[in-house]
């Protein structure tokens, strides 16, 4: 269960044969993101297990799910820019059915995160569902 801006993501990377683009777009796609108010930056919204820092900043308005985050690290603000493709929008019913893991794998993104970056991944998306499920 992916939204249209994921299967977008799945379209490109798709496209980019080569890892180090895919990375590349990765890194573009954090890059693309606007930065979170730093009022925003609080412990609060703050992510652990991360070797990086991290913040997730959750929004429900009429029952839809989105949220706002950012890094300190370039390849991990592009990740949370990948999260946002796929969770952004969404019931927040539906976000604790969508298999994240298994939608990176698609983009055979996983597979090239380091154990510290898979480790903060699975952080992130925990977040994400703590977050739409506490709604």
């Amino acid at each position: 269960m992916a939204t249209s801006a994921f299967e977008e993501i799945v379209d490109t990377f798709a496209f980019l044969d080569d890892w180090e683009d895919r990375y590349r777009h990765v890194i573009e796609l954090g890059k693309a993101m606007s930065p979170l108010d730093e009022a925003l930056r609080v412990p609060a919204t703050k992510v652990t297990g991360c070797a990086s820092q991290v913040w997730i900043h959750p929004v429900i308005e009429g029952g839809v799910f989105r949220f706002d985050g950012e890094s300190d690290a370039l390849i991990v603000r592009g990740l949370i820019a990948i999260l946002a493709q796929l969770y952004n929008g969404l019931p927040v019913a539906d976000v604790a059915r969508v298999d994240a893991l298994a939608e990176f794998d698609r983009i055979g993104l996983r597979e090239h995160l380091s154990a510290q970056r898979s480790n903060g991944l699975r952080a992130m998306i925990e977040r994400i569902r703590q977050s739409a499920a506490a709604a």
